[in-house]
């Protein structure tokens, strides 16, 4: 998996967007510049990239897909939810809440590419080079890289990242797990070494290291206190990026301002890129209060998550008026499992039976009938949006042999049943999944006594799920589902809470449910041990939320990170997929494979937009004079 500076921010309850990445020997040419000088007789490469050849050569002088002409200027007011309290990204979902605008002040060894499904080139670094048993990794950092006060980013920069990031990050200690050590081995040259041979995913995921500056870090603020990198902090802090921090209002808002003499404008994937002289970002921790500011015009662009919203809530003067805009962009590549997940390290959710009882439960046909116009599909998968990925029919080949080595260890229906969610929609159908829901409770050691739900002992079953004040619509749809569970007996409370509070109980695993969003792409690897690995399990701020301690799990997340061929990681995706749905983890939520935007038509961008990009936003848009002017005259 890849994880991005844009990724860095994702928690638990975030669409998991960040795409996953392997690596095979099928990368890039070399770069001429660099083909005569790698140490240890290897080659320089310029991109890497899971699949063979990569479309843009050594020589490149820009995307296909940017306008390379793009005029620089204007601002742009984004929306974001909740709040933050911190500009610190190493610490994210440990020690405060980041805004996600620091992200963009930083640049990566590396970058993806938006019109190749997994292709990453040079962004700092100039070039890569790997042996054949993926043993280690070089990276080169390009001449000229600076920070913004003008000093250069060196091999110790490279260093004190990778170190801070895997000591101080819950997410990073376990993607760069297997990472030993990073050391300088020229001018411009990190080495970095792993604990073993042939994971090929390593020199991949190594170029997506987001670079700090270390002689800011380790150096004192304006009140003389020295900085420290493993506690959260609001002083805008250093970068090297196309952005810095210009002003903020703690809490409220952020406003980046562009780096006019940004090191890197004019290398090959920054060209058309990075157009807006402002990015405002505005924190709401209400959908509906945000809603009617964007009506009102005080920001520009909005991620609608709601169906039942995007249908109902914009028939206003300016949409019909096309001067704010929806528009729907297809999401490719990516894929996801959403769903309320049960705390399994709360001894009351240890039988599978009540959790799959719980699905039963869900009658999620008449919710997306009656709050989500019926445009979802539910998730039957957690890979669902990649087909290659997803377990359908019977384990078979190359999966069926994995799953043999663990058949001990997994219910046995992964072998005789294909898994299917239950079907609503009906009466008929929805006493029918609630009289399978009390079998299965029943075979549980559970039953009904004076309408209430009660375990072999006789107390009475209770369940709390915990939600994010400022989310309207997931709060809606457990409102739908807590009916459902009250008809089995069992007591459900709602528990909506503020949003730092929310990141705080989920970060420390202070719930009996709550919603989760495991995001997935084309290529899993490395990222499926803080998903779904035993040893994330009790590691605070990790992906794992629901506590899985699976030796099964274990060990398909590792035939996953090191499969010789695209065929293995397939068959192992199939197998992790299969064995996660037959323990009932979660109960799966929906899908959709649009992005619903909400925006007011004073920005262009080139046409097509990249296959891979979904909106492109901002980073390939700009301000258009010409419509900002008509929509101030109309």
């Amino acid at each position: 998996m890849a994880i991005t500076r844009r990724h860095l921010l994702q928690g638990s309850a975030l669409a998991a967007l960040a795409p996953a990445l392997g690596l095979n020997s099928g990368l890039s040419a070399i770069t001429p510049a660099l083909a005569d000088d790698a140490p240890n007789g290897l080659k320089w490469r310029h991109g890497l990239s899971t699949y063979g050849e990569i479309k843009y050569p050594a020589d490149f002088k820009r995307y296909d897909y940017v306008k390379p002409d793009a005029p620089k200027g204007g601002v742009v007011r984004l929306f974001q939810p909740g709040t933050y309290d911190s500009f610190n990204l190493v610490v994210a979902g440990l020690k405060g809440t980041v805004a996600a605008a620091v992200t963009r002040i930083y640049d990566s060894l590396m970058e993806a590419s938006l019109d190749e499904p997994d292709t990453y080139y040079g962004e700092l670094a100039e070039g890569a080079a790997f042996p054949d048993d993926f043993s280690y990794v070089i990276y080169r950092l390009r001449p000229g890289s600076r920070w913004h006060d003008g000093k250069p980013v060196t091999p110790e920069d490279v260093i004190f990242s990778f170190e801070a990031l895997k000591a101080n990050s819950p997410m990073f200690s376990a993607y760069y797990r297997h990472i030993a050590k990073a050391e300088r081995i020229g001018d411009r040259d990190v080495k970095f070494t792993f604990d073993s041979p042939g994971n090929r995913e390593l020199p991949m995921i190594t170029g997506q290291l987001v670079i700090l500056p270390k002689h800011w870090w380790e150096g004192t603020d304006a009140q003389g206190k020295k900085r420290d990198i493993t506690a959260s902090t609001l002083e805008p802090p250093l970068g090297s990026g196309p952005y810095k921090i210009k002003e903020f209002v703690a809490g409220r808002s952020v406003v980046l301002e562009r780096v006019k003499d940004y090191w890197g404008k004019d290398i090959p994937i920054a060209i058309g890129q990075n157009n807006f002289d402002e990015l405002r970002y505005e924190y709401f921790r209400d959908d509906t209060v945000a809603r009617e500011a964007l009506k009102a015009d005080q920001f520009d662009w909005y991620n609608e998550r709601s169906a039942k919203e995007w249908a109902s809530a914009y028939d206003v003067p300016p949409v019909r008026e096309n001067r704010l805009l929806k528009e729907l962009f297809t999401v490719r590549n990516q894929g996801r499992m959403q769903g309320w997940v049960f705390n399994l390290r709360r001894p009351k959710f240890a039988d599978p039976r009540l959790r799959r009882a719980f699905n039963y439960a869900f009658d999620f046909e008449e919710m997306n009938r009656v709050l989500s116009t019926g445009e979802y599909h539910r998730d039957s998968s957690y890979f669902d949006g990649i087909p290659d990925l997803m377990a359908t029919g019977l384990p078979e080949g190359k999966e069926l042999e994995l799953l043999e080595t663990v058949r001990d260890k997994v219910p046995p229906e992964v072998f005789t049943t294909p898994y299917t969610n239950p079907v609503g929609g009906t009466p008929e159908n929805v006493r029918a999944n609630l009289r399978e829901a009390t079998r299965l409770l029943k075979e549980a050691g559970f039953e009904i006594r004076d309408r209430k739900l009660v375990d072999s002992s006789g107390q009475p079953f209770t369940v709390e799920i915990l939600g994010n004040s400022g989310d309207s619509g997931m709060e809606r749809i457990t409102l739908f589902y807590k009916p459902s569970l009250e008809r089995l007996g069992i007591t459900v409370n709602l528990r909506a809470v503020d949003t730092v509070q929310y990141q705080n109980r989920v970060r420390d695993f202070d719930f009996e449910m709550v919603t989760q969003v495991w995001g997935q792409s084309i290529s899993p690897g490395n990222e499926q041990r803080d998903n779904f690995g035993s040893q994330a399990a009790d590691r605070q701020g990790s992906n794992n939320l629901p506590g899985i301690k699976n030796p099964a799990v274990d060990a398909i997340i590792e035939r996953i990170i090191f499969a010789n061929s695209r065929a293995d990681q397939i068959a192992a995706a199939k197998a992790l997929d299969r064995v996660l749905l037959w323990n009932f983890y979660c109960v799966p939520h929906f899908n959709y494979d649009k992005q619903r935007y909400v925006y007011w038509d004073r920005f262009s961008h080139p046409d097509p937009l990249p296959k891979y990009a979904v909106s492109g936003f901002p980073n390939l848009w700009w301000y258009d004079a010409d419509k900002a002017a008509k929509l101030k005259r109309s």
